[in-house]
Protein backbone atom coordinates (compact mmCIF):
# COMPACT_ATOMS: atom_id res chain seq x y z
CA UNK A 1 0.00 0.00 0.00
CA UNK A 2 2.69 2.66 0.89
CA UNK A 3 4.46 2.73 -2.54
CA UNK A 4 1.01 3.03 -4.19
CA UNK A 5 -0.25 5.71 -2.11
CA UNK A 6 3.56 7.40 -2.41
CA UNK A 7 2.26 7.57 -6.47
CA UNK A 8 -0.95 8.74 -5.85
CA UNK A 9 0.05 11.77 -3.24
CA UNK A 10 2.72 12.72 -5.76
CA UNK A 11 0.72 12.71 -8.89
CA UNK A 12 -1.94 14.55 -6.70
CA UNK A 13 0.48 17.29 -5.99
CA UNK A 14 1.86 17.42 -8.87
CA UNK A 15 -1.70 17.79 -9.98
CA UNK A 16 -2.46 20.71 -7.67
CA UNK A 17 0.57 22.57 -8.17
CA UNK A 18 -1.30 25.88 -10.25
CA UNK A 19 -3.65 25.78 -7.59
CA UNK A 20 -0.95 26.45 -5.48
CA UNK A 21 0.85 29.18 -7.74
CA UNK A 22 -3.09 31.27 -8.21
CA UNK A 23 -3.56 30.69 -4.04
CA UNK A 24 0.15 31.43 -3.58
CA UNK A 25 -0.40 35.04 -5.95
CA UNK A 26 -2.88 35.74 -4.44
CA UNK A 27 -2.10 36.12 -0.85
CA UNK A 28 1.43 37.40 -2.02
CA UNK A 29 -0.70 40.53 -3.46
CA UNK A 30 -3.76 40.80 -1.47
CA UNK A 31 -2.35 44.01 1.29
CA UNK A 32 -2.08 46.05 -2.27
CA UNK A 33 -6.05 46.48 -1.76
CA UNK A 34 -5.13 47.78 1.48
CA UNK A 35 -1.80 49.55 1.70
CA UNK A 36 -2.54 52.73 -0.52
CA UNK A 37 -6.00 53.81 0.92
CA UNK A 38 -6.68 55.69 3.86
CA UNK A 39 -8.00 54.01 6.65
CA UNK A 40 -11.37 55.65 6.87
CA UNK A 41 -11.96 53.75 4.00
CA UNK A 42 -11.04 50.31 4.88
CA UNK A 43 -7.47 51.04 4.31
CA UNK A 44 -4.47 49.71 6.32
CA UNK A 45 -1.01 50.65 5.45
CA UNK A 46 0.59 47.87 7.57
CA UNK A 47 -1.56 45.20 5.72
CA UNK A 48 0.10 41.79 5.36
CA UNK A 49 2.43 42.60 8.79
CA UNK A 50 2.59 41.01 12.36
CA UNK A 51 -1.09 42.00 13.76
CA UNK A 52 -2.41 43.08 10.28
CA UNK A 53 -2.95 39.84 8.85
CA UNK A 54 -6.61 39.80 8.78
CA UNK A 55 -7.40 40.39 4.78
CA UNK A 56 -5.49 37.51 3.82
CA UNK A 57 -6.17 34.86 6.47
CA UNK A 58 -10.05 35.83 5.78
CA UNK A 59 -9.18 35.07 2.22
CA UNK A 60 -7.59 31.57 3.14
CA UNK A 61 -10.60 31.01 5.20
CA UNK A 62 -12.73 31.03 2.64
CA UNK A 63 -10.38 29.11 0.00
CA UNK A 64 -9.36 26.20 2.15
CA UNK A 65 -13.60 25.55 2.11
CA UNK A 66 -13.70 26.20 -1.65
CA UNK A 67 -11.12 24.09 -2.76
CA UNK A 68 -12.29 21.06 -0.37
CA UNK A 69 -8.63 21.13 1.64
CA UNK A 70 -11.46 19.80 4.70
CA UNK A 71 -14.53 17.74 4.84
CA UNK A 72 -17.05 20.65 6.01
CA UNK A 73 -16.82 24.54 6.11
CA UNK A 74 -16.75 24.45 9.79
CA UNK A 75 -13.62 22.14 10.02
CA UNK A 76 -12.07 25.76 9.18
CA UNK A 77 -11.90 28.85 11.55
CA UNK A 78 -10.38 31.23 13.49
CA UNK A 79 -8.71 30.75 17.21
CA UNK A 80 -8.93 33.23 19.97
CA UNK A 81 -5.56 34.32 19.13
CA UNK A 82 -6.06 34.46 15.17
CA UNK A 83 -4.59 31.69 13.94
CA UNK A 84 -6.11 30.16 11.30
CA UNK A 85 -6.91 26.61 11.98
CA UNK A 86 -8.01 23.56 9.89
CA UNK A 87 -8.83 19.89 10.72
CA UNK A 88 -8.47 16.76 8.79
CA UNK A 89 -9.27 13.34 9.62
CA UNK A 90 -11.19 9.75 8.59
CA UNK A 91 -14.72 9.91 9.32
CA UNK A 92 -14.36 5.89 8.84
CA UNK A 93 -10.79 5.33 10.97
CA UNK A 94 -12.42 3.53 13.44
CA UNK A 95 -9.07 3.86 16.07
CA UNK A 96 -9.83 5.78 19.54
CA UNK A 97 -9.10 9.45 19.31
CA UNK A 98 -6.70 9.15 21.68
CA UNK A 99 -4.85 6.55 20.24
CA UNK A 100 -4.45 8.44 16.80
CA UNK A 101 -1.08 10.03 15.87
CA UNK A 102 -1.81 13.93 16.61
CA UNK A 103 0.04 15.85 13.87
CA UNK A 104 0.27 19.45 13.63
CA UNK A 105 1.06 22.02 11.13
CA UNK A 106 2.93 25.41 11.54
CA UNK A 107 3.26 28.30 8.82
CA UNK A 108 2.95 31.70 9.59
CA UNK A 109 0.85 34.18 7.63
CA UNK A 110 2.80 37.50 8.46
CA UNK A 111 5.17 39.16 6.42
CA UNK A 112 7.76 41.59 6.87
CA UNK A 113 7.22 45.18 5.68
CA UNK A 114 7.27 44.96 1.74
CA UNK A 115 9.49 48.24 0.98
CA UNK A 116 7.92 47.92 -2.17
CA UNK A 117 9.51 51.78 -3.97
CA UNK A 118 12.58 49.72 -3.33
CA UNK A 119 11.40 47.05 -5.31
CA UNK A 120 10.49 49.28 -8.27
CA UNK A 121 13.91 50.94 -8.47
CA UNK A 122 16.49 48.44 -7.50
CA UNK A 123 14.51 45.92 -10.14
CA UNK A 124 13.92 48.08 -12.57
CA UNK A 125 10.00 47.99 -12.08
CA UNK A 126 9.56 44.68 -13.65
CA UNK A 127 8.95 42.77 -9.96
CA UNK A 128 6.59 44.49 -7.79
CA UNK A 129 6.62 43.66 -3.86
CA UNK A 130 2.72 42.47 -4.36
CA UNK A 131 2.02 42.08 -7.69
CA UNK A 132 5.11 39.85 -8.44
CA UNK A 133 6.46 39.58 -11.83
CA UNK A 134 4.66 42.32 -14.46
CA UNK A 135 7.58 43.13 -16.84
CA UNK A 136 10.18 40.46 -17.70
CA UNK A 137 11.82 43.06 -20.17
CA UNK A 138 11.88 45.52 -17.17
CA UNK A 139 13.73 43.25 -14.46
CA UNK A 140 17.08 44.32 -13.75
CA UNK A 141 18.60 40.08 -13.35
CA UNK A 142 22.15 41.96 -12.63
CA UNK A 143 20.73 42.92 -9.53
CA UNK A 144 18.70 40.06 -8.49
CA UNK A 145 22.18 37.77 -8.94
CA UNK A 146 23.66 40.12 -6.76
CA UNK A 147 21.14 40.23 -4.34
CA UNK A 148 19.62 37.01 -3.94
CA UNK A 149 21.39 33.66 -2.64
CA UNK A 150 19.80 31.73 -5.23
CA UNK A 151 17.18 32.50 -8.24
CA UNK A 152 16.10 29.67 -10.81
CA UNK A 153 17.59 30.16 -14.41
CA UNK A 154 15.10 32.11 -16.29
CA UNK A 155 14.16 28.95 -18.54
CA UNK A 156 12.47 28.06 -15.24
CA UNK A 157 10.63 31.36 -14.21
CA UNK A 158 7.73 30.37 -15.47
CA UNK A 159 7.72 28.24 -12.21
CA UNK A 160 8.33 31.52 -9.68
CA UNK A 161 6.41 33.44 -7.63
CA UNK A 162 8.20 37.23 -6.99
CA UNK A 163 6.88 39.20 -3.93
CA UNK A 164 6.88 40.06 -0.58
CA UNK A 165 6.19 36.41 1.66
CA UNK A 166 6.57 34.24 -1.47
CA UNK A 167 9.58 32.47 0.51
CA UNK A 168 8.95 33.59 3.91
CA UNK A 169 6.50 31.87 4.39
CA UNK A 170 3.48 31.94 2.58
CA UNK A 171 4.51 29.30 0.49
CA UNK A 172 4.37 26.57 3.26
CA UNK A 173 1.32 27.88 4.50
CA UNK A 174 0.09 27.00 0.69
CA UNK A 175 1.81 23.83 1.28
CA UNK A 176 -0.07 23.05 4.07
CA UNK A 177 -3.69 23.93 2.13
CA UNK A 178 -2.48 21.73 -0.68
CA UNK A 179 -1.86 18.36 1.38
CA UNK A 180 -4.88 18.38 3.66
CA UNK A 181 -6.92 18.76 -0.06
CA UNK A 182 -5.10 15.88 -1.01
CA UNK A 183 -5.30 13.90 2.38
CA UNK A 184 -8.79 14.46 1.94
CA UNK A 185 -9.30 13.11 -1.53
CA UNK A 186 -7.23 10.48 -0.38
CA UNK A 187 -8.75 9.49 2.31
CA UNK A 188 -9.86 6.38 1.28
CA UNK A 189 -6.50 5.09 0.34
CA UNK A 190 -5.54 5.42 3.89
CA UNK A 191 -3.22 9.06 3.82
CA UNK A 192 -5.57 9.62 7.26
CA UNK A 193 -5.94 6.45 8.82
CA UNK A 194 -4.92 6.20 12.06
CA UNK A 195 -4.00 10.24 12.30
CA UNK A 196 -5.66 13.52 12.93
CA UNK A 197 -3.52 16.60 11.02
CA UNK A 198 -4.70 20.18 12.44
CA UNK A 199 -3.12 22.53 10.31
CA UNK A 200 -2.03 26.68 11.55
CA UNK A 201 -1.71 29.40 9.57
CA UNK A 202 -0.33 31.20 13.13
CA UNK A 203 0.06 35.08 13.71
CA UNK A 204 2.87 37.60 14.64
CA UNK A 205 5.63 35.33 13.95
CA UNK A 206 7.71 37.67 12.35
CA UNK A 207 7.49 40.42 15.45
CA UNK A 208 7.09 37.37 18.09
CA UNK A 209 8.27 34.31 16.88
CA UNK A 210 6.27 31.37 18.59
CA UNK A 211 3.50 33.00 19.66
CA UNK A 212 0.49 31.68 17.91
CA UNK A 213 2.16 28.17 19.40
CA UNK A 214 2.49 29.60 22.60
CA UNK A 215 -1.47 30.36 22.82
CA UNK A 216 -1.72 26.88 22.61
CA UNK A 217 1.17 25.84 25.27
CA UNK A 218 -0.83 28.48 27.53
CA UNK A 219 -4.18 28.54 27.04
CA UNK A 220 -5.73 25.57 25.06
CA UNK A 221 -3.40 22.48 25.42
CA UNK A 222 -3.20 22.21 29.56
CA UNK A 223 -5.97 19.88 30.32
CA UNK A 224 -6.64 19.15 27.33
CA UNK A 225 -7.46 15.49 26.09
CA UNK A 226 -4.05 13.26 24.03
CA UNK A 227 -6.16 14.45 20.52
CA UNK A 228 -5.08 17.74 21.22
CA UNK A 229 -1.22 16.95 22.02
CA UNK A 230 0.52 16.83 19.24
CA UNK A 231 2.92 13.48 17.72
CA UNK A 232 4.85 15.87 15.84
CA UNK A 233 5.01 19.41 14.64
CA UNK A 234 6.08 20.35 11.58
CA UNK A 235 7.32 23.82 10.39
CA UNK A 236 6.64 24.91 7.23
CA UNK A 237 9.48 27.66 7.03
CA UNK A 238 11.34 27.90 4.07
CA UNK A 239 14.37 24.95 4.28
CA UNK A 240 16.23 25.88 1.42
CA UNK A 241 19.87 26.46 0.99
CA UNK A 242 21.69 28.59 -1.50
CA UNK A 243 24.18 26.00 -2.24
CA UNK A 244 23.15 23.03 -0.71
CA UNK A 245 19.38 22.80 -2.47
CA UNK A 246 16.18 23.14 -1.62
CA UNK A 247 13.45 21.77 0.50
CA UNK A 248 15.85 20.57 3.06
CA UNK A 249 14.64 18.43 6.41
CA UNK A 250 15.30 20.86 9.29
CA UNK A 251 15.65 19.23 13.07
CA UNK A 252 16.78 22.41 14.77
CA UNK A 253 17.73 25.72 14.88
CA UNK A 254 18.82 28.30 17.64
CA UNK A 255 17.74 30.23 19.95
CA UNK A 256 17.44 33.79 19.80
CA UNK A 257 16.80 36.97 21.69
CA UNK A 258 15.98 40.55 22.26
CA UNK A 259 18.55 42.28 23.99
CA UNK A 260 17.66 46.00 24.71
CA UNK A 261 19.88 48.38 26.42
CA UNK A 262 18.63 51.75 27.15
CA UNK A 263 21.17 54.62 27.69
CA UNK A 264 19.72 57.94 29.62
CA UNK A 265 21.73 60.94 30.17
CA UNK A 266 21.46 64.42 30.38
CA UNK A 267 20.12 66.71 27.65
CA UNK A 268 20.88 70.16 26.97
CA UNK A 269 21.96 73.07 23.68
CA UNK A 270 24.10 71.27 21.45
CA UNK A 271 25.99 74.62 21.72
CA UNK A 272 27.57 73.53 24.84
CA UNK A 273 27.69 69.52 25.89
CA UNK A 274 29.33 69.99 28.67
CA UNK A 275 26.39 70.73 30.17
CA UNK A 276 25.07 67.14 29.66
CA UNK A 277 25.92 64.19 29.39
CA UNK A 278 25.76 62.49 26.13
CA UNK A 279 23.51 59.02 25.44
CA UNK A 280 24.11 58.86 21.84
CA UNK A 281 27.96 58.81 22.03
CA UNK A 282 27.96 56.27 25.12
CA UNK A 283 25.68 53.71 23.36
CA UNK A 284 27.82 54.42 20.51
CA UNK A 285 30.56 53.04 22.09
CA UNK A 286 28.99 50.04 23.75
CA UNK A 287 27.48 49.29 20.07
CA UNK A 288 31.24 49.65 18.21
CA UNK A 289 32.38 47.30 21.65
CA UNK A 290 29.66 44.81 20.97
CA UNK A 291 30.89 44.47 17.37
CA UNK A 292 34.57 43.86 18.01
CA UNK A 293 33.66 41.48 20.51
CA UNK A 294 31.79 39.06 17.84
CA UNK A 295 34.16 39.65 15.35
CA UNK A 296 36.46 38.11 17.79
CA UNK A 297 33.58 35.36 18.94
CA UNK A 298 34.57 36.65 22.74
CA UNK A 299 31.68 35.74 24.73
CA UNK A 300 29.82 33.05 21.81
CA UNK A 301 29.72 29.07 22.37
CA UNK A 302 29.85 26.99 19.58
CA UNK A 303 27.80 24.01 18.23
CA UNK A 304 28.88 20.89 16.11
CA UNK A 305 25.26 21.14 14.01
CA UNK A 306 23.51 24.26 15.06
CA UNK A 307 26.38 26.81 14.80
CA UNK A 308 27.75 29.38 17.08
CA UNK A 309 26.21 32.66 18.88
CA UNK A 310 25.82 35.49 17.31
CA UNK A 311 24.89 38.99 17.82
CA UNK A 312 24.01 41.92 15.86
CA UNK A 313 22.57 45.48 16.54
CA UNK A 314 19.00 45.50 15.43
CA UNK A 315 17.05 48.42 16.66
CA UNK A 316 17.70 51.87 17.80
CA UNK A 317 15.30 54.52 18.80
CA UNK A 318 17.00 58.56 20.29
CA UNK A 319 14.90 60.78 22.28
CA UNK A 320 16.09 64.09 21.61
CA UNK A 321 14.32 67.50 21.73
CA UNK A 322 16.22 68.60 18.41
CA UNK A 323 19.19 67.72 15.98
CA UNK A 324 21.13 70.76 18.14
CA UNK A 325 20.86 69.13 21.48
CA UNK A 326 22.44 66.55 23.55
CA UNK A 327 20.03 63.97 23.48
CA UNK A 328 18.07 62.97 26.57
CA UNK A 329 17.68 59.19 25.96
CA UNK A 330 19.44 56.31 23.38
CA UNK A 331 17.78 52.89 23.24
CA UNK A 332 19.16 49.87 21.31
CA UNK A 333 18.63 46.34 21.04
CA UNK A 334 20.87 43.42 20.06
CA UNK A 335 19.15 40.66 18.08
CA UNK A 336 20.98 37.59 19.95
CA UNK A 337 20.98 33.90 18.53
CA UNK A 338 21.72 31.69 20.94
CA UNK A 339 23.24 27.84 20.13
CA UNK A 340 23.63 25.21 22.63
CA UNK A 341 24.91 25.64 25.66
CA UNK A 342 24.22 29.49 25.78
CA UNK A 343 21.39 30.89 28.39
CA UNK A 344 19.74 34.21 28.29
CA UNK A 345 21.22 35.07 31.52
CA UNK A 346 24.45 34.80 30.37
CA UNK A 347 24.06 36.98 27.00
CA UNK A 348 22.74 39.70 29.01
CA UNK A 349 25.40 39.12 31.77
CA UNK A 350 27.64 39.30 28.90
CA UNK A 351 26.47 42.85 27.57
CA UNK A 352 26.36 43.95 31.06
CA UNK A 353 30.53 43.50 31.80
CA UNK A 354 31.35 45.89 28.13
CA UNK A 355 34.27 48.11 29.92
CA UNK A 356 31.62 50.63 27.43
CA UNK A 357 28.51 50.23 29.75
CA UNK A 358 30.89 50.60 33.09
CA UNK A 359 32.49 54.04 31.47
CA UNK A 360 28.80 55.13 30.82
CA UNK A 361 27.89 54.20 34.27
CA UNK A 362 31.04 55.77 35.81
CA UNK A 363 30.24 59.03 33.74
CA UNK A 364 27.10 59.73 35.44
CA UNK A 365 24.58 57.92 33.00
CA UNK A 366 22.18 54.87 33.67
CA UNK A 367 22.30 52.31 31.61
CA UNK A 368 19.74 49.23 31.72
CA UNK A 369 20.46 45.80 30.25
CA UNK A 370 17.22 44.21 29.72
CA UNK A 371 14.82 41.51 27.78
CA UNK A 372 11.85 43.52 26.08
CA UNK A 373 8.04 42.20 26.48
CA UNK A 374 6.51 41.93 23.71
CA UNK A 375 2.88 43.86 24.05
CA UNK A 376 1.92 44.46 21.18
CA UNK A 377 -2.28 42.64 20.85
CA UNK A 378 -2.66 40.50 17.52
CA UNK A 379 -5.29 41.18 14.85
CA UNK A 380 -8.08 39.52 17.13
CA UNK A 381 -7.03 42.11 20.29
CA UNK A 382 -5.46 39.08 22.07
CA UNK A 383 -2.13 40.19 23.86
CA UNK A 384 0.83 37.97 24.95
CA UNK A 385 3.31 39.62 27.45
CA UNK A 386 6.22 37.54 26.82
CA UNK A 387 9.35 38.38 27.31
CA UNK A 388 11.09 38.26 24.03
CA UNK A 389 13.42 35.23 24.34
CA UNK A 390 13.03 32.75 22.01
CA UNK A 391 14.19 28.86 23.06
CA UNK A 392 16.33 26.91 20.44
CA UNK A 393 15.24 23.24 19.51
CA UNK A 394 17.24 19.86 18.60
CA UNK A 395 15.40 16.70 17.58
CA UNK A 396 17.35 13.91 17.73
CA UNK A 397 18.12 12.58 13.85
CA UNK A 398 16.92 8.88 14.49
CA UNK A 399 14.13 9.93 15.86
CA UNK A 400 10.80 8.19 14.65
CA UNK A 401 9.34 11.52 13.36
CA UNK A 402 12.52 12.16 11.48
CA UNK A 403 13.12 8.70 9.72
CA UNK A 404 9.37 9.05 8.92
CA UNK A 405 9.93 12.73 7.06
CA UNK A 406 12.70 10.83 4.79
CA UNK A 407 10.54 8.07 4.01
CA UNK A 408 7.71 10.49 3.22
CA UNK A 409 10.33 12.14 0.93
CA UNK A 410 11.89 9.37 -0.46
CA UNK A 411 8.59 7.75 -1.51
CA UNK A 412 7.04 11.06 -3.21
CA UNK A 413 10.00 13.22 -4.00
CA UNK A 414 13.17 11.29 -5.07
CA UNK A 415 11.35 9.20 -7.86
CA UNK A 416 9.87 12.37 -9.47
CA UNK A 417 13.23 13.92 -9.65
CA UNK A 418 16.23 13.54 -11.76
CA UNK A 419 19.45 14.44 -9.85
CA UNK A 420 21.57 17.88 -11.47
CA UNK A 421 24.98 18.08 -12.89
CA UNK A 422 26.53 18.98 -9.79
CA UNK A 423 28.21 21.98 -10.63
CA UNK A 424 24.32 23.63 -11.84
CA UNK A 425 22.40 22.13 -8.59
CA UNK A 426 23.50 25.02 -5.85
CA UNK A 427 19.84 26.12 -4.33
CA UNK A 428 17.68 23.63 -6.84
CA UNK A 429 15.57 20.88 -5.10
CA UNK A 430 17.82 17.37 -4.45
CA UNK A 431 16.71 13.62 -4.89
CA UNK A 432 18.12 12.54 -2.14
CA UNK A 433 16.48 13.86 1.78
CA UNK A 434 18.92 16.50 2.99
CA UNK A 435 18.81 16.48 7.05
CA UNK A 436 19.74 19.33 7.95
CA UNK A 437 19.30 23.05 10.24
CA UNK A 438 17.83 26.20 9.89
CA UNK A 439 20.11 29.46 10.62
CA UNK A 440 17.07 31.44 11.38
CA UNK A 441 13.93 31.01 13.82
CA UNK A 442 10.76 29.41 13.07
CA UNK A 443 7.52 29.40 15.03
CA UNK A 444 8.87 25.74 16.71
CA UNK A 445 10.73 28.18 19.44
CA UNK A 446 7.03 28.35 21.28
CA UNK A 447 6.34 24.67 21.37
CA UNK A 448 8.33 24.14 24.75
CA UNK A 449 6.53 23.05 27.71
CA UNK A 450 7.77 23.68 31.90
CA UNK A 451 8.15 20.35 32.66
CA UNK A 452 7.72 21.18 36.30
CA UNK A 453 4.21 22.33 37.67
CA UNK A 454 2.95 22.20 34.19
CA UNK A 455 -1.12 20.75 33.80
CA UNK A 456 -0.54 19.50 30.11
CA UNK A 457 -0.79 15.74 30.12
CA UNK A 458 1.64 14.47 27.36
CA UNK A 459 1.40 10.23 26.60
CA UNK A 460 4.74 8.42 27.08
CA UNK A 461 3.61 7.21 23.68
CA UNK A 462 4.13 10.81 21.78
CA UNK A 463 8.18 10.64 21.91
CA UNK A 464 8.52 14.05 23.39
CA UNK A 465 11.97 15.59 23.19
CA UNK A 466 13.54 16.67 27.03
CA UNK A 467 15.47 19.92 26.86
CA UNK A 468 16.84 21.24 29.84
CA UNK A 469 13.60 21.88 32.46
CA UNK A 470 11.68 21.82 29.12
CA UNK A 471 10.61 19.58 26.51
CA UNK A 472 8.94 20.16 23.19
CA UNK A 473 6.67 17.63 20.71
CA UNK A 474 9.23 16.36 18.27
CA UNK A 475 9.20 18.64 15.40
CA UNK A 476 11.09 19.28 12.02
CA UNK A 477 10.88 21.48 9.59
CA UNK A 478 9.79 20.69 5.56
CA UNK A 479 9.37 24.27 3.49
CA UNK A 480 9.04 25.63 -0.20
CA UNK A 481 11.54 28.42 0.03
CA UNK A 482 15.56 29.52 0.46
CA UNK A 483 16.77 31.21 3.45
CA UNK A 484 19.56 33.20 1.80
CA UNK A 485 16.04 34.70 -0.24
CA UNK A 486 13.70 35.86 2.76
CA UNK A 487 13.48 39.63 4.07
CA UNK A 488 15.06 40.35 0.39
CA UNK A 489 14.26 42.53 -2.14
CA UNK A 490 13.52 40.25 -5.41
CA UNK A 491 12.19 37.48 -2.78
CA UNK A 492 10.45 34.57 -4.50
CA UNK A 493 9.78 30.80 -4.24
CA UNK A 494 9.98 27.96 -6.98
CA UNK A 495 6.55 25.98 -6.80
CA UNK A 496 8.26 23.07 -7.62
CA UNK A 497 9.11 23.36 -4.12
CA UNK A 498 5.53 23.96 -3.25
CA UNK A 499 4.12 20.86 -5.00
CA UNK A 500 6.86 18.32 -3.77
CA UNK A 501 6.35 19.89 -0.28
CA UNK A 502 2.90 19.16 -0.07
CA UNK A 503 3.32 16.14 -1.26
CA UNK A 504 6.18 15.46 1.89
CA UNK A 505 3.34 17.05 4.11
CA UNK A 506 0.33 14.76 2.55
CA UNK A 507 2.43 11.34 3.32
CA UNK A 508 3.75 12.18 6.93
CA UNK A 509 0.91 11.26 8.77
CA UNK A 510 0.83 7.64 7.67
CA UNK A 511 4.19 7.47 7.24
CA UNK A 512 4.78 7.90 11.07
CA UNK A 513 1.68 6.05 11.79
CA UNK A 514 3.65 2.74 9.18
CA UNK A 515 6.02 3.29 12.47
CA UNK A 516 3.84 2.32 14.92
Amino acid sequence: MSSNLDGKVADLAERYRPLGAEILREVVRIPADHVDRPRSEGGDPECGLSNHEGPRLEYLRRRIAEIGAVRRAEDVGFDDYGNLVWTVEDPEDRTPADRKRVVYYDGHSDTVRALRPQWTSKIGGGIDAYLGLVDREQVNRDFLRRELGHIPDEADWTHVVFGRGSADQLGGVVAQVLATKIQVELTREGALRGALVRSYATAAEEDNDGGGPLHLVNRVWPGAPAEWIPDAVILTEGTGDADKGALGIYRGQRGRMQIEVEVTGRSCHGSMPWEGLNPLEHGARILVEAAGRYERLEGFKDDPFLGHGTRTASWAQLDTPSDCAVPDRFTFRFDRRLTLGETPEEALADVERFSAVASARQAGLRVLVRVPRYDRPTWKGQETGNPQFYRGWVTPGDHPVVQAAVAAYRGTVTPRLQERPSGSRKGYLRREPRVDRWIFSTDGVGFHVARAASRIQVPGRKRWVESGDTWHPPMFGVGPGIEQNTHKIGECVDTRELQHCAAVLARFPSALVERG
